[in-house]
């Protein structure tokens, strides 16, 4: 039976694949490169805005080095009768992201275990370390929280 959390992680999963691809943005930010596609000039799209055409291009140079607030660019979406998507997309799957927090968690974990049983001349095969690893990962990502992520 898979956990709330697991549920929600897949679904949520699902829901980015639509963003998987979309790259970064044009050089210039995406509201010169939709005013330019629409053949807006600045002072055109500043009337739709409100604002001077300076405040526009300081708009625009903003969003180009990644300095512009969402509100604003969703004033400017409107204006450009566009919707403002806004996503944090991960690098991979977020079952990827879990799974590899999981082993990394499980390897800290069994370490220590393993060190002293070797001391205490009590060593463990290969194939069974591999297994214990595997079952302690499962059970790191299963609890999630302090344990998966500390």
């Amino acid at each position: 039976m898979k956990t709330a959390p697991t549920l929600a992680r897949r679904r949520l999963d699902e829901r980015l694949k639509a963003f998987a691809g979309l790259g970064a943005a044009p050089p210039m930010g995406w509201v010169r490169a939709l005013r330019d596609a629409l053949g807006l000039t600045g002072a055109q799209l500043a009337r739709r805005l409100g604002i001077r055409p300076a405040s526009l291009s300081e708009l625009e140079k903003n969003e180009a080095k990644g300095a512009i607030t969402l509100a604003t660019l969703r004033r400017a979406a409107e204006a450009l009768d566009c919707t403002l998507v806004y996503a944090l997309v991960p690098n991979q799957s977020l079952d990827a992201m879990v799974e590899e927090a999981a082993k990394a968690a499980a390897k800290k974990e069994l370490a220590a275990a393993l060190h002293t049983m070797e001391l205490e001349a009590q060593g463990v095969r290969a194939g069974d370390k591999r297994a214990m690893l595997e079952a302690l990962a499962a059970d790191i990502a299963k609890a999630g929280g302090k344990r998966l992520w500390g």
